[in-house]
């Protein structure tokens, strides 16, 4: 299979290097755009779902616009190479898992195996989960300890004042 080399090295120029795992990404990515009919998107009109926070998370972001800023990349870390994507267009969805590599693999070959590869050959395509909500603006207030201003949605409510993450006790009844 030929790559295209143009994106590949624009992944890598983002990335900081070429290595095995941006090529897990690249090739999953791509692998979404054909099964999804995918483009790049300028807001939240694909999705991913990434199970892990390695390499391959940037081919993603470069091929497929999706970020974590713009609320169309998500984190779900089980330190899996998976990813699912979503077109919310087409309402259409899909789990890429990778399949193990080859036990004979010569050591620092991953790179040019996962690139050389059919993505059908790389992945399992299973059921993703449901389709993630659109991202939602939330109102901020400044913590009552701390002052730092919070998004409403990580600050508790203490003694009637909010209280963010950091700054919050835990409640522990062993520790009182």
């Amino acid at each position: 299979m030929a790559i295209d080399e143009s994106l590949w090295e624009k992944c890598a120029e983002f990335h900081g290097h070429k290595c095995g795992g941006l090529a897990i990404g690249f090739q999953a990515a791509n692998y979404a755009k054909e099964l999804l009919d995918l483009g790049f998107s300028a807001d939240e009109e694909i999705v991913c779902i990434t199970e892990n926070d390695a390499c391959g998370v940037d081919a993603i972001q470069v091929i497929l616009g999706c970020s974590a800023g713009k609320g169309n990349l998500l984190f779900h870390i089980r330190g899996k190479q998976a990813f699912s994507f979503y077109n919310r267009k087409s309402g259409k969805s899909v789990r890429l898992v990778l399949n193990d590599k080859p036990a004979d693999l010569p050591q620092g070959g991953s790179m040019d195996y996962y690139l050389q590869s059919e993505p059908k050959d790389l992945f399992t395509i299973k059921e993703a989960m449901p389709m993630p909500k659109e991202a939602k603006i939330f109102r901020s207030y400044k913590c009552a300890k701390c002052g730092e201003t919070t998004a409403e949605n990580w600050l508790r409510m203490v003694d009637g004042e909010f209280v963010c993450l950091d700054c919050i006790t835990p409640y522990d009844r062993f520790n009182v």
